[in-house]
Parts: structure tokens; sequence; C-alpha cells
């Protein structure tokens, strides 16, 4: 069994963990200082949106990660203590190329907050599958409060006059929308997939198992099929409305933060 000091002894915040955390303070400072966005914006903005978005892209990356293994310790698993999962430390996760490596990489490539892998639980020290449904819808609640915290910064303090800043802070409300979205669907590999697998037959859990990831990588494949994209997207754009971040300060964001096309 854990106990209580050894619970809050991991969840201390790492290093590794406060340093990204600090130089996404100081990108969105530097990005702060720039003014209102001009028609053709010039470098040296446009490269701090795209360090404070890829810092806070990698941020909420480790919270995504977090939210599993903690509620992981509070449900049964008291080893994520011990693999150093409680520190939001991203070196530490069974996984950074799927965690973290590919998740960055999809935001340079399509500008989507696709979800990467989660932290190694040790499922059969959980009992019940509420507990389990729980620890899988963790990760992605975890984006979707981590947005809903951006959204008020954004809809309560935004001013034309700090255009950069705010533009990408928009874009990342953005991306944790998407990672939230994709995150749920009940795909194999995904913790959509995680949150019904309790409820499901033995035999169609070890079926998924073994096409969790051809699954990941075809739901990809689905989202360059015009109708699917169009859905998708017209679905995140209505969540971000409701959560008063509009669309054009999104695309925005979207567009300052691929500095190496034209603006």
């Amino acid at each position: 069994m854990g106990t209580v000091s050894e619970m809050r002894s991991g969840v201390r915040p790492s290093p590794v963990f406060l340093g990204i955390l600090g130089a996404c303070v100081l990108l969105g400072v530097v990005t702060w200082q720039y003014g209102p966005v001009t028609m053709a914006p010039e470098m040296a903005p446009r490269l701090a949106v795209f360090g404070f978005v890829v810092t806070g892209w990698i941020v909420s990356l480790c919270l995504h990660e977090f939210g599993h293994a903690y509620l992981a310790y509070r449900s049964g698993d008291h080893t994520v203590a011990a693999k150093g999962y409680l520190g939001l430390n991203p070196l530490k996760y069974g996984d950074i190329t799927l965690s973290f490596a590919l998740p960055v990489l999809f935001v340079l490539l399509g500008g989507i907050g696709l979800p990467g892998g989660a932290v190694w639980i040790e499922r059969h020290r959980i009992r019940g599958r509420l507990r389990h449904s729980l620890i899988s819808a963790a990760g992605p609640l975890a984006n979707l409060a981590f947005a809903v915290v951006l959204a008020l910064a954004v809809t309560n303090l935004i001013h034309e006059q700090r255009g950069f800043f705010w533009s990408a802070l928009s874009f990342l409300v953005f991306l944790q929308v998407t990672a939230a979205l994709l995150n749920l669907l009940p795909v194999p590999g995904l913790d959509g997939f995680g949150i019904i697998e309790p409820y499901l037959p033995r035999a169609w859990s070890d079926k998924a198992a073994e096409i969790g990831g051809y699954a990941f990588f075809g739901l990809i494949a689905l989202l360059w099929i015009p109708a699917i994209n169009s859905a998708f997207f017209d679905m995140v754009f209505h969540l971000t409305d409701l959560l008063g971040v509009e669309e054009f300060p999104i695309q925005l964001g979207h567009a300052l933060f691929r500095f190496w096309q034209n603006g």
C-alpha cells in the first residue's frame, strides 16, 4: 500500500517539468511584448509564438499523463509513484516517442492536437470497472480542464494590442479541444476505448490490443478524407465557440505558429 507521504513526495513537480513550464512562461512574456499583428508580421514574434505554443503543448501533455497516473495511484496502483509518473517529468514516461515526440510532430505538421501514448498502468492492481474507466478518462479530461482555463483567460482578457499572445493562446485552446475529442473516440489504443473496455467481452479486448497501433494510424488516415475532416473540425470549432474562443484568432495563431510559411 502507498502512504500519504509517499504520494505527496511523488506529486512534486520535477525540475524537468518546472524547466519546461518556466520556458513556456518566459516565451509567453516575450510573445506578450509584441504589439498588434500586422499584415506581414516579422520573423521574431512568429518564432516567439512558435516556442510559446510548443512548450505550452508539452506542458499539457504532461498534465494529460499526470491525470492518468494520479487517478491510478488513488485507485490502487502505487507503483506510479516509484516510476516517477507523479512528478510530471516527461522523461519518466514509458514511451516518450508516443507520449511526446509524435504529438509534437503532429502539431508541427498538421496543427492538430493528436493524442499520444499513456503511462504504463499496472491494471491488475486496480479493482472495479468504473475505476479503470475513470483512469482512462482522466487524460482527456485534463486537456479539457486546461482548455477551459486558457479560454477563460482569452475571453476575459483578450486585447488586440497583444494580438500575437492572444492568438497563440487561442491556438493552444484549439489544440486541447482536438486532443480531448480525438482521445475520447472509442478507437483501440485511445483513451475513449479504455473507458468502455472494462465493459466489453475479454475476446474483444484481446483483439483490440492486437490492432491498437493500426487503428490509431487508421484514424489519422481517416482525417485526410475531406468529409470526415470537415465534420471533425466543425465540431471542434463549435466547442471552441462554446468556450468563447472565436475561430479567427485560432486560425491566426496557427498561421503565426507556422513561421516557416509566408504569412
